[in-house]
């Protein structure tokens, strides 16, 4: 397949289907959307099977004997943690990926979906960006260890599916935000570093909340119950050696990303824009059409979203806090 043309459905049901990284955010999201779903779902803890540890996937895995995979795990965080731990970003995804992608095609898993990410294109790629960007430019240096181990995941998959035929294929979202997100100052995402900052200043009646940045590059977020609604659309529909898209196809910029969230969380203080800090890429929005084509789209509004995301946070961080 070279365009975004349906492929004939592939049936999961009754299948057993494994989510790797079962804990995380995009992985938690993938089990509550399969749940509804007529399939086995398989999960492994990291002290049943350690991914980065070759002979432990193998062995998890011989004996487990998933039919579908869908490889969510990895080690993330924003511009901070990347920034600070280029060599665990690195090393850490390169194994997850490499153990599990190649001991796949070993046991004969039928399908496996490799989740990577918006950061794989060009610092300066063509704005929105599209499948075929890849390669084509600079990465951006803050995340650059991140997206090296992504792009690999990806050509991973096309060498799999080119060699030996496997039904291999790749997904890049979008930001990414919701329940079970990452709230912690020092590792978090844009999303939930501003939700859990204004909570704060919130609820201590501070007079201001700093803002890393300009406030101007501009940026796209899907919620990650609607990217878990992708992820099983891409299964049954998608089969094709080239990357694709999953996002909403609209940005805006950091500004007004912090205006929103401001509303959400009921902050009344100012936002100061600290410039010392990093911006990052100017602009990352996502070229959709091909999954458009394909027939599918996300539900669910930002501001909406958002506001499921902080109720999450108030009972499953703020309250324990408290």
């Amino acid at each position: 397949m070279t365009d975004a043309t349906p492929q004939s459905r592939f049936d999961l049901t009754g299948k057993r289907v494994w989510i790797a990284g079962h804990r995380g955010m995009v992985g938690s999201a993938l089990l509550r959307r399969f749940e509804r779903e007529p399939c086995t779902l398989l999960t492994a803890t990291k002290a049943e099977c350690d991914l980065r540890r070759q002979a432990e996937v193998e062995g998890w895995l011989a004996a487990h004997r998933p039919e579908v995979i869908v490889v969510a795990a990895a080690r993330v965080g924003g511009i901070l943690a990347n920034d600070s731990y280029p060599a665990d970003f690195l090393y850490d995804n390169l194994m997850i990926e490499a153990n599990i992608i190649s001991t796949a095609q070993q046991i004969g898993v039928q399908k496996l979906l490799f989740l990577g990410s918006s950061c794989i294109y060009p610092k300066f790629a063509p704005q929105p960006m599209p499948e075929e960007a890849l390669l084509e430019g600079q990465l951006e240096t803050t995340n650059q260890w991140y997206a090296i181990a992504k792009i690999a995941g990806i050509k991973l998959c096309q060498a799999y599916r080119r060699q030996h035929g496997s039904d291999f294929i790749s997904a890049m979202p979008t930001n990414l935000y919701g329940p079970g997100d990452n709230f912690d100052l020092l590792s978090s995402h844009v999303v939930p570093a501003m939700i859990a900052k204004m909570h704060a200043a919130k609820i201590g009646n501070a007079a201001e909340v700093e803002i890393w940045g300009t406030g101007q590059p501009r940026r796209e977020f899907l919620h990650v119950d609607d990217l878990a609604d992708a992820c099983l659309f891409l299964l049954r529909h998608y089969s094709d050696d080239r990357q694709i898209n999953v996002g909403c196809g609209v940005d805006q910029t950091i500004a007004e990303l912090a205006e929103t969230v401001r509303r959400v969380v009921g902050f009344a203080g100012s936002l100061r824009y600290n410039t010392a800090r990093p911006d990052g890429t100017p602009r990352k929005l996502l070229d959709v059409s091909r999954m458009r084509a394909l027939g599918w789209s996300p539900k669910i509004d930002l501001e909406q979203g958002l506001a499921g995301a902080y109720r999450w946070y108030l009972d499953h961080v703020a309250a324990k806090a408290a």
